[in-house]
């Protein structure tokens, strides 16, 4: 059985993997109001991975019999002045969720729970990813600026994700 620390972290954790799809879903809106369909389709796949490591999370609680809150998920709407913006506030978001991780992991390793953080390895390996990823896409957009047939063929990629 989980400690309360332990299961209380996972629980917001479950929260915040919620947000982000929330948060993911938010961005695509935007670039769809840009008619940039492949920005928006990458960030919609972005939303429903988030909603896929929620779900993860609880599956890890229901097997360890440990209760599951779901609680409400905050308002994610943001303004965006630019295009750039989102692709900033997302890198920046993926390393909040890393230390959130981070913090999840420690607890475990202070319990000496090996089960939690044998299980939270897969989510240090994915932030890990998301993290290089975010950056990566920020650095292409970079190098774009101002090159509207740059700007087309980024969105064109990100649509065959």
């Amino acid at each position: 059985m989980l400690n309360k620390k332990i299961t209380d972290l996972l629980n917001d954790q479950i929260n915040k993997e919620l947000y982000s799809a929330y948060l993911y879903l938010d961005m695509s809106t935007f670039y769809l109001g840009k008619h940039l369909y492949g920005f928006a389709s990458w960030f919609k796949k972005q939303a429903v991975e988030e909603t896929e490591h929620a779900d993860k999370m609880i599956s890890y609680l229901a097997q360890e019999g440990a209760p599951v809150e779901l609680k409400d998920v905050a308002h994610a709407g943001k303004s965006y002045k630019d295009l750039k913006e989102p692709l900033a506030f997302q890198l920046e978001h993926e390393m909040y969720v890393t230390s959130l991780i981070n913090k999840i992991y420690d607890a475990a390793d202070e319990a000496n729970d090996r089960r939690t953080a044998h299980f939270l390895d897969w989510f240090i390996d994915e932030q890990t990813e998301e993290e290089k990823t975010a950056a990566m896409l920020l650095e292409k957009f970079n190098l774009l600026a101002g090159d509207n047939r740059g700007l087309y063929e980024l969105d064109a990629e990100l649509g065959k994700r």
